[in-house]
């Protein structure tokens, strides 16, 4: 395959000067900031009408990726953006828990033949530092503190309340938040997760000002994950922007993702999902109800794109502007928990968006999120594995190719080393006496560096008993045990609607090996006890 003779071709890139006396360059700043649950289409320049104009102005000095990808589900995404390996490899094919399991594949936190990020940047004399969600471990010794972080204030657990993390209306839930290596009990008037995560954030960013060495930090976001809960200011802004529903909704965004050249004119909408009804099929009561669901979403959005701008201005102010690569992902498409309609937890008489209500936006919306794309969070057509990348790195990336759109395929686990080979950084075969699986990823510096879309080596999912493999322009996935393969040729049919299995039976079996021997490579055949 292409993919072979490119990666045998390609040349050792390192970020340093070369010749006799040449000087190094300053190694550069890190800021990686990962969304929760966001879908491909819900920021401003990726086809959004939701307000962000500080992810937009990033977009316009910088890069966007237009084929990037996550693993479908929150810890999964998370465990390979920290290591560069697949979440079978590092024990989290699941879900972090507060119960975990034996020790494999779903144990619930991460194991010993991994490093971190944090972990391989600090041994290069980095600062490492995180705010917000971590969700790959829910007890010491697997905090951020214990996996390479010198610093930590956020989330350990999955999503929480945002305004008071006790009251969590989920069947069984325990949330905890921490601070360094201590737990944290956040007051109950005056804390909103999202603002506390930026917070917390710019304070690091305010004390490495002045500091001899680079830093890295790590800033993931729980907005927009449900609950449905943002500040009423930010909600007052969309009040009545949803009232026409999500049929108009997805098309407006379908052209608008056309016009920015993140999908090419050729590019089909899918049809509106099996599950959901037509907008104008709704009783006028309900419309109403789903309007303000998709009001609040749009203000949790909005305030994360207003912590994103306070966090840029910090690095402004401190001067890090020019060498600092700051990152933009989601971890998985829009969700569709909840059915059509959502899930309503909330206290009576209580609208959506405050501390008393618990609701989540449901099928409907996410449909509209991940549009043009087919499906949802946990499923691996493009709709559940599809995120908005953006690249800012003033040093890096020439100011003639700011606002650039790359059509480069590219997957979480390229983030490892791709950070590597930008900060010369070494990814270890051994850390502190362990032998350290080698990364699955491939370095995207080249691309980001040169501007020109490269080829990529396949990539592989393994979800539940969802699987999926993409190479050399294609997608082989079937959704569960007992369920046929499907075939897509990505390149002329990104949104995954006419099913090429039959038709070229040769690429169909020669994909299904290579997941086969990925998988038995991986673990990722091993289904939970």
């Amino acid at each position: 395959m292409r993919w072979i003779l490119f990666i045998a071709a390609l040349p050792i890139i390192a970020w340093r000067c070369a010749g006799a006396g040449a000087t190094e360059p300053p190694r550069p700043n890190i800021v990686l900031i990962m969304a929760d649950d966001m879908g491909f289409s819900d920021i401003g320049c990726y086809g959004s009408e939701i307000r962000t104009p500080n992810l937009d102005t990033l977009s316009q000095q910088g890069i966007r990726f237009t084929r990037f990808y996550n693993n479908a589900w929150c810890s999964p995404t998370r465990a390979s953006l920290m290591t560069g390996l697949y979440p079978h490899q590092v024990g989290m094919a699941g879900l972090a828990w507060p119960k975990t399991g034996p020790q494999g594949p779903f144990q619930g936190y991460l194991n010993n033949r991994c490093v971190t990020l944090a972990e391989v940047l600090k041994e290069a004399g980095y600062h490492t530092a995180m705010a917000g969600k971590w969700h790959l471990g829910e007890h010491r010794p697997y905090w951020p503190v214990d996996r390479g972080f010198d610093t930590y204030f956020g989330l350990i657990s999955g999503a929480s309340n945002y305004f008071d993390i006790t009251n969590d209306k989920s069947p069984k839930a325990i949330r905890t938040m921490a601070q360094d290596s201590q737990r944290y009990q956040p007051p109950r008037e005056g804390f909103y997760m999202t603002d506390a995560i930026t917070d917390y954030a710019c304070k690091v960013i305010g004390q490495q000002r002045e500091a001899a060495e680079p830093f890295f930090l790590y800033v993931a976001y729980t907005a927009p994950h449900w609950p449905l809960h943002a500040l009423p200011e930010d909600i007052a802004r969309y009040a009545g922007k949803y009232n026409t529903g999500w049929d108009s909704l997805r098309l407006r965004r379908y052209r608008k993702l056309q016009e920015l050249g993140i999908i090419s004119a050729s590019t089909q909408l899918s049809p509106r999902d099996s599950a959901v009804s037509a907008w104008a099929d709704l009783p006028a009561s309900q419309r109403n109800e789903m309007a303000q669901k998709m009001a609040v979403y749009a203000a949790q959005v909005d305030r994360m794109d207003q912590g994103i701008g306070r966090i840029l201005r910090q690095l402004a102010a401190s001067g890090n502007t020019e060498n600092t690569i700051v990152i933009f992902l989601s971890d998985n498409g829009g969700c569709a928990e909840g059915g059509p309609q959502g899930f309503d937890n909330r206290e009576n008489g209580f609208p959506p968006g405050g501390d008393s209500s618990y609701m989540s936006y449901g099928q409907s919306w996410a449909n509209a999120s991940n549009t043009p794309f087919r499906y949802f969070k946990k499923d691996l057509l493009e709709g559940g594995i599809s995120t908005p990348l953006i690249v800012r790195w003033p040093a890096a990336i020439t100011p003639e190719r700011n606002g650039q759109v790359l059509e480069q395929v590219g997957h979480v686990t390229d983030i490892m080393p791709t950070l590597c080979a930008a900060t010369g950084a070494r990814y270890p075969a051994q850390y502190k006496g362990r032998q350290i699986l080698p990364t699955e990823g491939q370095s995207l510096l080249p691309a980001i560096q040169q501007g020109k879309a490269l080829p990529h080596q396949p990539i592989y999912w393994s979800l539940g008993n969802h699987k999926a493999v993409m190479a050399d322009g294609y997608k082989l996935a079937s959704s569960g045990t007992g369920k046929p393969w499907q075939l897509y040729n990505l390149e002329k049919d990104r949104t995954e609607l006419d099913n090429r299995a039959a038709s070229l039976p040769q690429q169909a079996t020669t994909m299904q090996q290579l997941w086969e021997k990925w998988a038995e490579r991986t673990g990722a055949n091993m289904q939970k006890q």
